[in-house]
């Protein structure tokens, strides 16, 4: 028997700042309030955009920087941005892409506007997590996961909507990314009028982020306009959402890690210690480096 998993708050987001020149966001996560313990193993969550970029023959973005001790995961919707790590990856992450990168024991990397966007112009929108690991792979060997559209499981509804499977599993297809601990990311469109009830684990903490439309979730709690987050309880295996516009929307959900955090900057590891050691190795060349 299904079981709704209660909705325990809906928030708009906290902080608005620029990422370097080239990343307006709305921070959802954790600027606003909402606590580690109801949405580990997820850190953060950025919204960058909608927001309409001149032509310019200079690509914006964030130059030479590292991160340890979690991933960050990239998903394009509009724009295209191009980047490159002190591992030897680079690329061009379109729309409809995910980049999937693994922190881990140190990684560094940038990220511009890739350059024919840039000389062109246009509307940019993208939405960034960051994913903690556990303890026992937080200084493992970096990986990157570069998943292009066609890569990722689509499963339609049959009223009109579908989800595309980024990662987990949802009714038998299996998602494109490779995970540490047991998460779920679904990318969701819905039309006006769908009603839909998707499983999600018992035990999972669980968001959904309102990315435009208008959505109720359990048949109670609303979310509207854009870029607003709810909050689910744990226990439960379900969230039912019924759409009155056409919406397109984030579903998260992750296997808590009860673990101590100790975060600065880019760095989020289990002790001051470790955070410490990190800025050394970063400032040795330890992480590697951008030539």
């Amino acid at each position: 028997m299904t079981t709704l998993k209660k909705v325990t708050g809906v928030h708009g987001p906290g902080a608005n700042y620029w990422v370097g020149d080239g990343f307006p966001v709305r921070n959802l996560f954790p600027s606003n309030g909402i606590q580690n313990q109801e949405v580990s193993p997820f850190l953060m969550f950025d919204y960058a955009g909608p927001t309409v970029f001149k032509p310019s023959n200079q690509s914006p973005g964030v130059g030479e920087h590292p991160h340890r001790g979690f991933e960050t995961v990239t998903i394009a919707y509009q724009g295209s941005v191009a980047h490159r790590d002190s591992a030897g990856n680079s690329g061009v992450i379109y729309p409809g892409d995910v980049q999937w990168m693994t922190a881990a024991s140190g990684v560094v990397h940038e990220e511009f506007h890739e350059a024919d966007f840039a000389r062109n112009g246009g509307i940019f929108e993208m939405v960034q997590l960051w994913v903690n690991l556990p303890k026992a792979y937080k200084m493992t060997a970096p990986r990157y996961q570069a998943i292009t559209k066609e890569q990722i499981p689509v499963v339609e509804f049959g009223t009109g909507g579908q989800a595309r499977v980024i990662a987990g599993e949802l009714k038998g297809s299996k998602g494109a990314a490779l995970t540490f601990t047991p998460i779920n990311l679904f990318d969701v469109t819905l039309k006006a009028g769908e009603k839909v009830t998707l499983p999600v684990p018992d035990g999972h903490n669980t968001l959904v982020m309102l990315r435009k439309g208008n959505i109720s979730l359990n048949g109670s709690a609303k979310l509207e306009n854009e870029a607003k987050i709810a909050t689910l309880a744990p226990s439960g295996d379900a969230v039912e959402i019924e759409a009155s516009e056409d919406s397109t929307l984030l579903i998260l959900s992750g296997e808590p890690i009860h673990e101590p955090i100790a975060s600065q900057g880019p760095f989020v590891m289990n002790t001051h210690d470790e955070i410490i050691q990190a800025m050394v190795d970063y400032r040795a060349g330890r992480m590697g480096r951008l030539s």
